[in-house]
């Protein structure tokens, strides 16, 4: 595989097990890359390790004054040469390469990932350890996959090198066979400590760049609050956390790296003091002491590299095992993984959860009132195909579409038939054009979709920001994530793009949370007209929506308990009232009165001093703090003057 052929055209599927089946099988994968590695390694340590015959003999040659021995050792070392320099180069190359292919290998497989659950992934894994694994953690195991090669080829070069020594010097080959593998195991009891102790450090550091962006993102309350020294407070107190594990850290490295050359030197050492005596003993000739020397500090060289797939892997085998546990989420529940088959006819019908009973029938908008805003969240997860599944959990029963179960299907065609939108959408920087160049069935136009997501302060404000003069608002740009607009306008915006999509069933999680109530009367009628005769199920508690529905389920404690209109069940169910109109048990429950004339009405009345005020300006479209829904008063009496 070259860097050039990259992305994989299929990154295939990992051992999962544990953190080290993910490198054995990412090693495996890389085979072919791993053995042009090693043949280089070899070429290049397999001339170093001969250099120094090479000069031995030169040495000699010049002490018995041999010309023709010296002309052949000079030629010998310049064909050395160029081995080392043929084989270093190469075998750079290609352990680079492998680094490089293994890391984006892991990506793409985190990617993959990534697609395929959705908004359920930071449900199951914080996004912080998402972010660490597709950074820092890709890294670490591309260095232990680029490492393992030259490692192997060091290790077959120092056997090799060991053997000679032994059968031509047997006395000075056996302490360095026995040296050099003491210095390697001396090193190694240090490993577990400094990765332990480098763990701790990108923990606190990561503690403290979370509280730094928290700060940052939290800036204009702290100021109102008067809060910026308390948190700069805490900030100094996490970097010098930081600060102090950093230095932690870097003595147990500073250690490591002293034992590195201090224990080499102290063999060469011994290794020569030893073979001093010999040669003066007349023992070996001063040539194959040079030679001895020269083959003692070429294993100084290897030994690093020992000591590298020591700390590679180290450092590789807990961030294999995180993105092993990443890639071990599923979407696709086990039993129905074999049951996978794509079906050439579009996906129809009504939209069924087994475990909440809730039942949204085909063409119709379907309000859900939950009470509890993470149970809506993970309903609107299930009725995406996107139940949680972990390995040491039971599977929860996939939400059903026309009796298909919609985590058996194929990802692309469960998407396609089923859009989920966040009560957190995301809007990526661009045009508004980009913004809706999205995959749709072209029956609503952008425009028509700006329209009934009541979009039209917001194109103005876009446009008077913007510095593009065609007067085409869709040519207007959006900054990073919408940050110049408000709450409300990215709420409206991402409503619109979910708009135009036009799936066969839509469903929306709290899509109006932070609008006024004016202009969230507007967004529900335009909602229920350009939806006609198809699936919407909307998840919110508030009046005005739910008003506008065909029916309404609600479901308290994660079942369904009651289902009718919203005005039938503001009647007939103290809870879903409780819920809806923020009635506690102590307050009145107030009376009901029916309304005169063409347009009649129920609504029900808190008696005096018990309505409440949301503190929504009338009519502006602006985001509101922490919108805790519209008064029954309110709410209600603008359902009697739309009726």
């Amino acid at each position: 595989m070259h860097i050039r052929d990259l992305p994989y055209p299929d990154p295939g599927v990992p051992d999962v097990r544990s953190g080290g089946t993910f490198l054995l099988w990412l090693g495996r994968r890389q085979l072919g890359g791993q053995l042009k590695s090693l043949g280089w390694g070899i070429l290049h340590m397999a001339g170093l390790a001969s250099l120094p015959l090479a000069v031995g003999i030169a040495v000699q040659a010049v002490i018995d004054r041999s010309g023709g021995r010296l002309a052949l050792a000079g030629g010998l070392i310049t064909l050395l040469g160029a081995m080392i320099a043929l084989g270093d180069t190469m075998l750079h190359r290609t352990a680079v390469t492998n680094w490089i292919t293994a890391s984006a290998r892991v990506q793409q497989l985190l990617a993959r990932k990534t697609a395929e659950m959705g908004s359920t992934l930071t449900r199951q894994v914080a996004a912080g350890e998402i972010t660490t694994v597709s950074t820092g953690d890709v890294e670490k195991i591309g260095w232990f996959v680029e490492a393992l090669s030259r490692f192997t080829a060091a290790a077959i070069t120092t056997i090799a090198v060991c053997a000679v020594l032994v059968a031509r010097q047997p006395t000075l080959g056996a302490v360095v066979a026995v040296g050099v593998p003491l210095l390697v195991l001396a090193v190694l009891p240090l490993l577990p400590p400094a990765a332990r102790r480098a763990d701790e450090q990108r923990a606190k550091a990561g503690r403290a760049t979370e509280l730094a962006s928290d700060t940052v993102a939290g800036l204009r309350v702290l100021r109102g609050i008067g809060g910026e020294e308390l948190f700069l407070g805490r900030y100094r107190r996490a970097s010098q956390e930081v600060r102090k594990a950093a230095v932690r850290s870097a003595r147990m490295w500073a250690l490591i790296g002293a034992m590195q050359v201090a224990l080499p030197g102290l063999l060469l050492i011994g290794v020569v003091w030893y073979g001093a005596g010999l040669a003066l003993a007349g023992r070996i000739s001063v040539g194959e002491l040079v030679g001895v020397y020269g083959a003692v500090t070429f294993l100084l060289f290897p030994l690093h590299h020992f000591e590298e797939i020591a700390m590679a892997y180290t450092f590789s085998k807990p961030s294999a095992k995180r993105a092993a546990r990443v890639l071990a989420l599923r979407r696709i529940s086990p039993d129905g993984a074999a049951a996978l088959s794509a079906r050439s006819e579009p996906l129809t019908g009504d939209l069924y959860d087994p475990s909440s009973g809730l039942m949204a029938p085909q063409g119709r908008l379907t309000a859900v009132v939950c009470g509890d805003p993470d149970a809506a969240g993970r309903l609107a997860d299930r009725l995406g195909g996107h139940a949680p599944q972990r390995e040491e959990e039971a599977p929860e029963p996939s939400a059903l579409l026309g009796g298909a179960a919609l985590d058996e299907l194929p990802l692309e065609q469960a998407r396609t038939a089923v859009l989920v939108q966040d009560k957190d959408p995301v809007l990526l920087s661009g045009t508004l054009e980009d913004l809706f160049d999205i995959p749709s069935s072209g029956a609503l136009g952008a425009a028509d979709a700006l329209a009934a997501a009541q979009c039209g302060d917001v194109l103005a404000a876009l446009a008077q920001g913007s510095s593009d003069t065609s007067g085409d608002p869709l040519r207007t740009r959006i900054t990073e994530r919408g940050r110049s607009l408000s709450g409300g306008q990215r709420q409206r915006l991402a409503l619109a793009r979910s708009l135009v999509t036009d799936p066969e069933v839509l469903v929306l999680d709290e899509p109006t949370s932070a609008v006024d109530s004016h202009t969230e009367a507007r967004i529900a009628d335009g909602l229920r007209r350009v939806r006609a005769g198809r699936t919407t199920v909307v998840l919110s508690s508030s009046p005005l929506l739910l008003d506008r529905a065909d029916r309404v389920v609600f479901i308290p404690g994660g079942e369904a308990a009651a289902v009718g209109t919203h005005r039938e069940l503001l009647r007939t169910n103290s809870g879903y009232r409780s819920v809806v109109t923020r009635e506690t048990e102590d307050e009145p429950r107030g009376e009901t009165v029916r309304g005169e004339g063409t347009g009649q009405y129920e609504r029900t009345v808190l008696t005096e001093g018990a309505a409440r005020n949301d503190g929504t300006a009338p009519g502006d479209g602006t985001a509101r703090n922490e919108r805790t829904g519209p008064t029954a008063r309110t709410a209600l009496a603008e359902i009697e003057e739309s009726a």
